[in-house]
């Protein structure tokens, strides 16, 4: 049997895909008419942009441009080439290459973050008064959303910004900037029988408890804590809301283990609280602001995240922990 003949291309069909990317070296050639300055507009080396301009005679066929005592002197097919790629060239430049700008005193786009309950407490006030500083027309949404519909939120678009706790999102598509650290503390009415500024272990666990079991994890790393050390307390309440927390135990001999940020914040405005070390080193959590890869680049959500960390770090941390001194 003989050996199958190979086909070839019909006529006007390329024997290999055109290389697209040798077209603005094409434009660059035409406009500067020599190689040297050619290879100076776009970057290049000469040899680099000779060797490319080899690849476009290959793949054209022609010869493009002439050497003569005027120069490189495009031949016709090079004025086709050069007329249908330079409208092109220029889109790339303009609308994809060339960054645009964002401006948010005229930005009337909603800002949407996901917050827990905690969170609305902590970032919100801040957040809400540095926007209606530096975006007056923009207005800001606050959700919380389960794990599956916060991550799909975020990668379309809906949601800019998850800020606080989410241990969830740590998939490869997601983003993560640590903003500060935080501990807990034990919150209870300010005439408590129990006094001092720390509880002893012995307290802790003969006392009775508020517990708090939000849609916020936070807490869930208190509760983890206890286990894996084998810490037993006796809880007279549990609680789906923070919200209810300061009327309670400024009512009642119970005590509420919180993220020393809301104990900070219900203590400062309730002079029938006031705020507690747990008797033991309390764990830690990081407070993180998180964004879908999609908009790593985007100028907008790199505005927002700017501004996030300028507002919330270590150093303007209003919440912070006060050393412990053992």
């Amino acid at each position: 049997m003989s050996a199958p003949t190979r086909q070839r291309p019909p006529a006007g069909t390329p024997a290999r895909r055109f290389d697209l990317n040798l077209l603005p070296l094409a434009v660059a050639l035409y406009d500067a008419g020599t190689v040297t300055e050619a290879a100076r507009t776009v970057g290049m080396s000469q040899a680099a942009l000779s060797m490319a301009l080899r690849k476009l005679r290959a793949q054209t066929g022609d010869e493009l441009f002439v050497r003569t005592s005027r120069g490189m002197v495009p031949t016709p097919r090079c004025r086709a080439l050069v007329a249908s790629a330079r409208p092109l060239v220029a889109s790339v430049h303009s609308e994809v290459l060339l960054e645009q700008s964002f401006d948010p005193t005229a930005s009337r786009r909603v800002c949407t973050f996901a917050l827990s309950d905690v969170g609305e407490m902590v970032f919100l006030p801040p957040i809400l008064e540095r926007l209606r500083t530096l975006a007056p027309h923009a207005s800001v949404r606050s959700v919380t959303l389960p794990p599956r519909e916060l991550e799909r939120e975020l990668e379309n678009g809906e949601v800019d910004l998850a800020i606080g706790y989410y241990p969830d999102l740590r998939r490869h598509q997601f983003f993560a900037q640590r903003l500060f650290t935080h501990e807990f503390c034990c919150l209870m009415r300010s005439d408590h029988p129990l006094r001092g500024s720390r509880l002893t272990l012995e307290q802790f666990q003969a006392a009775e408890h508020a517990v708090v079991r939000a849609e916020g994890r936070s807490q869930e790393v208190f509760e983890q804590y206890l286990e894996r050390n084998r810490i037993r307390r006796r809880v007279a309440l549990f609680t789906p809301h923070f919200m209810s927390i300061p009327m309670i135990v400024a009512r009642s001999d119970l005590i509420a283990t919180v993220p020393h940020a809301i104990g900070v914040w219900f203590a400062r405005f309730n002079v029938k609280l006031r705020v507690v070390a747990p008797p033991f080193r309390s764990p830690r959590f990081d407070l993180k602001q998180f964004w879908h890869r999609r908009y790593h680049q985007d100028l907008r959500s790199r505005w927002l995240r700017e501004m996030i960390a300028e507002l919330f770090n270590d150093a303007t941390d209003e919440w912070k922990v006060a050393p412990i001194v053992e």
